[in-house]
């Protein structure tokens, strides 16, 4: 039987109507799926802590910084080691998982190998913070699948040693080394990339050599032994970290060079022992990069758990140490 002209209209606008509730509830559904799971209040969480290694002073003061804070901030903390292994890291956070933690704050020791432990985190129902190294943004994105990313602008900081180098080498021409932090680490490829753009403007500056140290001091130590056989000339040292540094310093020394006098070295972190290095005339300058984190993952974390809006970068301001001023902050470095 045929349909009315009112019961066709009342039929088309029944289909009109289900589609925008479907539409509308479909639109409800993706914008909570994009968005990283909440944080409920209560007096105590229990906070898992990724570390990727502990082979470094950096790293073992930024470890100790969450343990220092989880009794004042009332954590349960939950806080693993993964001894330089990508792999290792994601099946620790496999493991805090499987432990209930309310919340995780992960340094990735890269960017793509730990993409699928924030991605286990955020299906589990486990708001994530990115520490002080972030995860490739093509694939994973703070407000969606972690909240945010707590760190430094490791570009600014590679811009900031590139300009100090060009306002203080004293030679003609910069024949420079650049030892590289671990492969594939947000920081070894940011840091690389605000020195090399700088020193890309500068037809005296050349980067004649640049190969991976993985931060550690006793590859710097190796790798600048290597180099400096290739290239004799080097009167300029660029290390994405302190550690790095010291062992450059020491492979020039052995070799018969005199750094902070033929040989400039720079270098970012901010440690003791880059501070003296800098006292003792060694090292020109390191621009600061905190590991202290634990305050700010309290403060960050409380804010969140209390629905305020916590952008996608919460940067860290850091400092820049010269013989200006390395002997004012030693007694606070770690």
């Amino acid at each position: 039987m045929p349909l009315t002209t009112v019961e066709e209209t009342t039929m088309k606008r029944r289909i009109l109507l289900g589609t925008a509730i479907a539409f509308g509830l479909g639109l409800s559904t993706v914008s909570a799926i994009a968005e990283p799971p909440p944080l409920a209040q209560k007096d105590r969480y229990k906070v898992g802590f990724s570390q990727m290694e502990s082979n470094n002073p950096w790293r073992i003061a930024e470890t100790k910084s969450f343990h220092d804070t989880a009794e004042a901030c009332n954590w349960d903390l939950i806080a693993t080691d993964a001894a330089g292994s990508a792999a290792k890291q994601v099946a620790d956070v496999d493991s805090m998982i499987a432990q209930g933690i309310d919340i995780l704050f992960l340094p990735p020791r890269e960017e793509k190998p730990l993409i699928p432990a924030v991605m286990k985190a955020k299906a589990a129902g486990i708001p994530t913070f990115l520490v002080d190294r972030s995860v490739d943004p093509a694939v994973a994105q703070a407000g969606e699948h972690y909240v945010s990313f707590l760190g430094s602008d490791f570009i600014d900081q590679g811009k900031r040693v590139a300009e100090w180098t060009l306002e203080n080498f004293k030679g003609e021409k910069g024949i420079i080394v650049e030892l590289e932090g671990t492969t594939g680490s947000s920081p070894a490829n940011d840091r690389a990339k605000g020195f090399d753009d700088v020193m890309a403007q500068h037809d005296n500056m050349e980067i004649v050599a640049s190969q991976t140290g993985d931060f550690a001091r006793d590859m710097g130590r190796q790798v600048m032994e290597t180099l400096l056989q290739a290239h004799p000339d080097v009167n300029i040292v660029y290390a994405h970290n302190d550690e790095m540094a010291i062992g450059a310093i020491q492979a020039l020394e052995l070799a018969g060079r005199k750094p902070g006098e033929d040989v400039l070295i720079v270098s970012i972190d901010g440690t003791r022992d880059a501070l003296q290095a800098i006292i003792d005339g060694k090292m020109g300058v390191t621009v600061e990069s905190s590991p202290f984190f634990g305050p700010l993952a309290c403060e960050i974390m409380g804010k969140y758990a209390a629905g305020e809006s916590i952008p996608p970068w919460v940067k860290v301001e850091d400092r820049i140490f010269t013989k200006a001023n390395a002997a004012d902050h030693i007694d606070e470095a770690y």
